[in-house]
């Protein structure tokens, strides 16, 4: 456990340095398009915010503020923390990805089951083709037709914002169509090589129902490798869908990583990525938990090596 919590923190400084190195790569900086103030006042804004320092004060500098938790303020929202942007857009993105996982999670592993249980058969099919539809139709697409069907010309939800359950309900079906496909696929092949082991079919010769085969000892070694997915998609959906977000107007965090990037707002775009990343390894790290739960043959210590 130790060893992992080391590669993560190693990671996450990469992670830092990396993203600090690429943001002060991008051509201009902050105040580059402040083209009606005086030069006088953009020197100072780069005096106040450190920019006129060599880099490698402004990396050790930036270092210090992250090790004490302090993400700076965002250049473009004079007086506003990053952390408090975060603070604002996180709930509303963790809202949605919850929904969105609620979704996806029970509906993937029940049409992968289901594809799998009938496998060749033309349920198996259609489901596949649903899957792949899923997988292969942007999101920004899949959005619009919600948007024109359910909310123009059924008048059955509302078009965009945030606010109400309802204004939540085709962003979270935009933003888990992926997962849901993703987790069909993945149920589906690891379903019918388990089916194929020993102890299923000794389950079956013993007059087990298809039922108590499928979910009382199937399902459990099925997940595995659906776990291992829910990783970083669980960080993904959480933490925000850029396109989705930017379609139905909801102000999460997606949202704010395209106006950072757009606004090349330094410490705003370093905030978000820290934020991001710590959050896909912490995800990843408790899935190898859950693994070795879910499998007591998976060790999440190696001895003797």
């Amino acid at each position: 456990m130790l060893k992992k919590l080391l590669i993560l923190l190693t990671s996450l400084w990469v992670v830092i340095t990396l993203t600090f190195v690429l943001v002060h790569s991008i051509p201009g900086d902050p105040f580059t398009n402040e083209e009606t103030a005086p030069q006088e006042i953009i020197d100072s804004l780069k005096h106040y915010y450190g920019l006129d320092k060599p880099l490698w004060e402004q990396y050790l500098i930036y270092l210090n503020n992250i090790a004490h938790g302090r993400l700076g303020y965002s250049f473009k929202y004079i007086g506003r923390p990053a952390s408090a942007i975060i603070r604002d857009g996180f709930p509303i993105s963790l809202t949605l990805g919850l929904e969105a996982l609620f979704l996806a999670i029970p509906s993937g592993i029940l049409l992968g089951s289901f594809a799998a249980l009938n496998r060749g058969k033309w349920q198996d099919h259609l489901t596949m083709v649903a899957a792949v539809l899923g997988i292969s139709v942007p999101s920004f697409i899949l959005a619009t037709i919600l948007q024109y069907v359910f909310a123009m010309q059924l008048d059955l939800f509302p078009v965009a914002r945030w606010g109400s359950i309802e204004q939540s309900i085709l962003p979270a079906w935009a933003l888990s169509a992926l997962p849901t496909a993703f987790i069909a696929r993945l149920t589906r092949s690891s379903m019918i090589e388990v089916l194929q082991q020993d102890y299923i079919l000794t389950a079956k010769a013993k007059g087990c129902s298809t039922f108590q085969v499928v979910f009382k000892h199937a399902l459990r070694n099925t997940l595995l490798p659906v776990i291992t997915y829910l990783g970083p998609l669980t960080a993904n959906v959480l933490t925000g869908s850029f396109v989705v977000e930017k379609i139905f107007g909801i102000p999460g965090l997606g949202q704010w990583f395209v106006l950072s990037v757009s606004n090349r707002d330094y410490s705003l775009i370093m905030a978000l990525t820290i934020f991001y990343s710590a959050f896909l390894m912490l995800s990843v790290f408790i899935v190898d938990l859950i693994y070795s739960w879910l499998d007591p043959r998976i060790k999440t210590e190696v001895h003797g090596q």
